[in-house]
């Protein structure tokens, strides 16, 4: 594909990161689906489709374009955020200073729940289920005073934790997954949501000896945004929010009967810079993931649109992935034990 495609795609920012997957420009506005054999709801760019039984094993949230077509999460939404149009207004020029993008981010856990969903890397087109282990559902426990996850909690898409490539401060190698986000805004949003953050930091957090960064970021069109722009800001106005964040990832496994995670730099957030490094460094590890240049184990590279890969598949094979879903119905209950607070 040839540079000038390429900018065409992703409004010039491309350059800076190197993606190849083509972007979408038409974009809807944010509404909720009545439920049907499936149930549709729409965010900025894309709609979501849930299949399967809402606390169930089987409950899967697929994704599509605007123009209907089923796409993945992990491999299909870019990595960097496109300009907005609205009512026929053109776009404002873009960004080129890597500490001013905006990201996309694959909401997964809304803020104050506990059911752990995740992008699911080793199904077809990757959608969001609930983590399942020793065949049960898992839900993160409440660390008091905390309910579930204390930010709305995702993924940047187009990004991987190589788990043969080390860090180079602490020697840990990548978990398998897409890079992690804990968005600090005031809405409580909704699995599958797609929202444009701003970054503002990192965290180098270790889990059972593997490296698993948490990007904190905020959502662009947060009331607090514009006031918000580095991790220095966060500190300022949200006293204790960042502590907090230490201290729930330290603990959040405890009530489980594991230990504490452990965290590189002593724990200390680093800044928007080193930030927007880990991201370009995890972006360019899922580019080989995609273009079958490195191990992918038994992770699921099936796309749509990235037309270097040789996983590309058609719209009509996506169709087929998700038809094959169990039809959408309604919730099960689940346990009051969720409600527990735990004191560690």
């Amino acid at each position: 594909m040839s540079a000038l495609l390429l900018r065409s795609s992703l409004g010039g920012l491309v350059t800076l990161f190197g993606s190849f997957c083509a972007s979408r420009s038409k974009l809807v506005t944010q509404a909720a689906g009545g439920p049907h054999l499936y149930n549709l709801r729409k965010t900025m760019h894309y709609l979501t489709e849930e299949r399967g039984h809402p606390n169930s094993p089987d409950y899967r949230i697929y994704f599509k374009t605007s123009e209907g077509k089923y796409i993945s999460p992990f491999h299909d939404i870019p990595l960097i955020a496109e300009n907005e149009q609205d009512n026929d207004v053109p776009a404002k020029k873009a960004k080129k200073n890597e500490s001013e993008m905006l990201f996309n981010m694959v909401v997964e856990v809304p803020r104050w729940s506990n059911a752990k969903m995740e992008i699911a890397t080793k199904e077809s087109l990757n959608p969001i289920k609930q983590d399942v282990k020793k065949g049960k559902l898992r839900y993160v426990a409440n660390i008091f005073p905390y309910k579930g996850y204390i930010w709305n909690y995702g993924a940047l898409p187009q990004t991987w934790e190589d788990p043969d490539q080390p860090d180079k401060e602490t020697k840990c190698c990548g978990d398998n997954d897409p890079i992690d986000v804990c968005d600090i805004g005031t809405q409580v949003c909704f699995s599958g949501q797609v929202i444009q953050v701003k970054v503002l930091g990192i965290l180098a957090m270790i889990d059972e000896g593997e490296m698993d960064w948490k990007v904190i970021a905020i959502n662009a069109k947060d009331p607090d945004a514009q006031n918000i722009s580095s991790i220095e800001d966060v500190f300022k106005t949200r006293p204790g929010h960042l502590e907090a964040t230490v201290e729930w990832f330290r603990k959040y496994k405890v009530p489980d009967g594991k230990p504490e995670n452990q965290f590189g730099f002593n724990g200390q957030f680093k800044d928007k810079d080193f930030a927007v490094e880990i991201i370009k460094a995890t972006h360019e590890h899922w580019r080989a993931l995609v273009r079958k240049q490195t191990n992918k184990g038994a992770i699921i590279c099936k796309n749509i649109t990235c037309s270097e890969s040789p996983f590309i598949c058609s719209a009509d094979e996506a169709k087929d992935v998700v038809q094959s879903a169990p039809a959408y119905g309604g919730a099960y209950p689940v346990s009051s034990e969720l409600d527990k607070w735990h004191f560690v």
